[in-house]
């Protein structure tokens, strides 16, 4: 039996990360341990175009993650692992990543296919900051459009990355904002 065909068999004919039934397509997952179909997912051509950078990521689609990394199938968990990464921005994805649990071999495949080519996020010591770092506000940060300033010291727990290696996300007196990274300091 094909791998396509053997994957087919394996989701019901359905994508295996957002159920989807329409042009479906094997997928193997880069940085696997084989080539067979337990290093494969099928995936139907919107998450397949959007993996491969063939039509703009759309954050609103991944939200399916959120079902998808509860898979029994380890290649989905780790493909489900490794768009959460590129998801992190968000407050869902993090969540998500939280509560994600993985034997310590997929963690390590899933980690291995991470891709970290962008610039590091940085505070005012030059540390490079993750998501779910604690940081530190080191000065008074006006917040526009919520009425309140950011006092220095408050700390902010559990950050999340943005596209911009400038910027950093987290809770400040409830809100979710995005604070310049070189006005925190990490804990």
């Amino acid at each position: 039996m094909s791998i396509e065909n053997t994957l087919r068999s394996r989701s019901d004919n359905k994508c295996e990360l957002c159920s989807s039934t329409e042009n479906l397509i094997a997928y193997p997952l880069p940085h696997s341990p084989d080539e067979t179909a337990n290093c494969a997912v099928l995936l139907c051509s919107t998450c397949s175009d959007q993996i491969q950078g063939a039509t703009e990521f759309e954050l609103k689609h991944w939200r399916c993650l959120n079902d998808a990394m509860w898979s029994t199938v380890p290649a989905v968990q780790v493909l489900a692992y490794r768009l959460l990464h590129k998801c992190n921005a968000e407050a869902w994805a993090q969540d998500a990543l939280d509560m994600l649990y993985m034997d310590d071999e997929i963690k390590a495949w899933a980690d291995a296919g991470v891709a970290d080519d962008r610039e590091p996020t940085l505070d005012v010591n030059g540390v490079a900051l993750a998501a779910g770092d604690s940081v530190t506000i080191i000065k008074d940060l006006d917040v526009k459009g919520a009425n309140f300033t950011a006092k220095r010291g408050t700390p902010v727990r559990n950050i999340g990355l943005s596209e911009n290696p400038l910027h950093i996300e987290g809770k400040v007196n409830g809100q979710r904002i995005v604070i310049i990274a070189a006005y925190t300091k990490k804990n």
